[in-house]
């Protein structure tokens, strides 16, 4: 995207950076703002907490599928008016989940808000690019950087203090001044700078079966612990949908003259091993991002809040040393970078493996901040390599299918992680009964305590239950904290094997 048609005078360029930067920061924002805050949904709406996970993933899903759609959109409606009608949409939908009366409207509405702000983020980057000369893109870049790692920083906290002190509806209704702001301004000053457009033809057949197989394997995956997974016949005809799905869009996308989804990037070594690397990577990060926090409310007695303080460390290494990775990837193998951030991933991964449950809070939050270090240089190095080696035509199509595959990675680990906390609970509980009895010697001093405090022995045992049940959960926890920090270390192998990476001149990445 060339020089835009129309000058922009110091102010309104400095306005219309801030209303692009805080479209991005709003979108990114509400990736992680309601994680804290899923319990406190839930009880609100009466459904259990692993009910309450769909408010996140259901928000990942349709937006990982939407951002195939934005190359498409950008050239066909134009990038200014795609980005504000993103907005302006995104803006509605919030309204929307923060009216909802019930998980399911909830859901629906968050459906609606990440499948409408796909183009958000490329589009504010575009812009941004547009407003400014060749010789400032690269600080306006960085810029532009931080905020989408701010944005996963202020989530938590955010959301933890609403849910705290006001009601959780404001987790969404507070989009709607900066929405409105972001698109007002963005229309006043560059409507008249809209991009050249053209009619294209769109994959519709490629779309549908994505959204089709996507969607299958979602629900399967989000109520498969519920219907008690391949016992049930909604499962298996999910499962069965999933797989069929898949297959025919990978045959229908190899043969589509446009098709959605450019499987050709794949021939390209470089791009296949960096899309398995930040994906998986990926996955697991959000994996934990989503039990943490579930883990100290429902197990530790932690409000929303602290549990957002507990998260809020990492984000904020990783903008103390964003700026600095950048100037280092370029003068070094971004591969190196790579394995930089899967062991400091790693290491942070184990020292969570070591959590008690009366530790303090200090404890819980010095594996955060080495992985601050991590999140610093996971996006951009993993980026530089999944871009390296391709023609500038085809790095548009890698990066939105790089994008496509981490949001769906990160979406189906959210399921993932909350089943095997679940499973590897009960398993737990069951070992932890099998070994206890209440005519145990080293439960009948415990018991005796508090049935001399007033307690009845039914009241006693259920007390004594609860903290197995809670010890069950902690050791399920700790189980998937290791598993987090060995797949890290695994992925250095995958790192590795791509070809060296090196980059001419300063290197700008987002990590959205």
């Amino acid at each position: 995207m060339g020089e835009p048609a129309m000058k922009l005078d110091p102010s309104a360029k400095a306005i219309t950076a801030l209303a692009l930067a805080l479209g991005t920061f709003m979108q990114v924002l509400d990736t992680t703002i309601a994680n804290v805050s899923i319990p406190t949904i839930a009880g609100n709406l009466g459904v259990s907490p692993d009910q309450g996970t769909w408010v996140i993933t259901s928000f990942a899903v349709a937006n990982g599928v939407s951002v195939p759609l934005t190359g498409w959109l950008m050239q066909r409606y134009g990038v200014v008016r795609t980005f504000a009608f993103s907005v302006l949409m995104f803006t509605l939908a919030s309204f929307l989940c923060g009216i909802a009366w019930s998980l399911p409207s909830l859901i629906a509405f968050r459906v609606l808000q990440g499948a409408v702000s796909g183009p958000m983020i490329p589009g504010s980057q575009a812009l941004l690019l547009a407003i400014f000369p060749p010789e400032k893109r690269g600080a306006a870049l960085a810029i532009w950087s931080i905020t989408t790692l701010v944005a996963p920083i202020c989530g938590p906290i955010l959301g933890g203090y609403i849910s705290d002190n006001y009601t959780w509806p404001w987790i969404f209704l507070i989009n709607l001044p900066v929405g409105l702001f972001s698109a007002g301004i963005c229309w006043r000053y560059l409507r008249n700078s809209e991009t050249p457009t053209r009619k294209l033809p769109i994959d519709t057949i490629g779309l549908g079966l994505m959204v089709t197989w996507i969607g299958a394997l979602q629900i399967m995956l989000d109520k498969g612990k519920d219907l008690d997974w391949f016992d049930s016949p909604q499962i298996v005809v999910l499962t069965i949908v999933a797989i069929v799905g898949f297959i025919a869009f990978i045959i229908w996308e190899l043969y589509e003259e446009n098709p959605i989804v450019d499987l050709s990037l794949f021939k390209n070594w470089n791009f296949t091993l960096g899309t398995i690397a930040i994906c998986l990577g990926y996955a697991v990060f959000f994996g934990n991002v989503v039990l943490l926090p579930l883990w100290l409310q429902t197990q530790i007695g932690y409000t929303a809040t602290w549990a957002g303080l507990v998260a809020a460390p990492s984000g904020i290494v990783a903008v103390i040393i964003s700026p600095f990775v950048g100037k280092f990837l370029a003068k070094t193998d971004a591969r190196w970078v790579a394995v930089f951030a899967f062991v400091t991933f790693g290491l942070s991964y184990f020292m969570r493996a070591n959590y008690v449950a009366e530790g303090s809070f200090w404890s819980f939050v010095l594996p955060m901040l080495v992985q601050g270090f991590a999140m610093g240089t996971f996006f951009i190095s993993l980026l530089s390599i999944v871009l390296h080696g391709l023609p500038p035509n085809q790095v548009p199509a890698a990066s939105g299918m790089s994008n496509f595959l981490r949001i769906t990675a990160g979406s189906f680990a959210t399921s993932i992680t909350t089943t095997f906390w679940d499973r590897h609970e009960a398993f737990h509980q069951t070992r932890l009964a099998e070994t206890s009895s209440i005519y145990d010697p080293q439960l009948t001093q415990p018991l005796a305590e508090l049935t001399n405090h007033g307690f009845s022995l039914s009241q006693s045992i259920a007390m004594m239950t609860r903290s197995l049940q809670s010890q069950a959960y902690l050791m399920s926890s700790l189980d998937f904290f290791w598993i987090s920090g060995w797949i890290s270390f695994a992925l250095i192998a995958v790192v590795l094997l791509a070809r060296p990476v090196r980059n001419q001149g300063p290197v700008t990445a987002a990590a959205d």
